[in-house]
């Protein structure tokens, strides 16, 4: 059973860095270490401004709907 909790250990965790749902948890470990005394945004505020930005950046590809 062991071996069965790794793999999906493994599984989720290769999920989440391919979507990406992981930078929220990046960017709240930078902020607690190199700013501590900084405001850490809310993940929806934080997915709010990351979608905004992306979307302002012709750099990033084009969205279609």
């Amino acid at each position: 059973m062991s071996g069965l909790l790794r793999v999906l250990r493994s599984v989720r965790w290769y999920v989440r860095e391919l979507t990406d749902e992981s930078a929220y948890d990046r960017y709240a470990t930078h902020v607690r270490t190199a700013h501590p005394d900084a405001l850490l945004p809310s993940r929806r505020e934080f997915e709010r401004e990351r979608t905004e930005r992306q979307e302002s950046d012709p750099r990033q590809g084009f969205r279609c709907c």
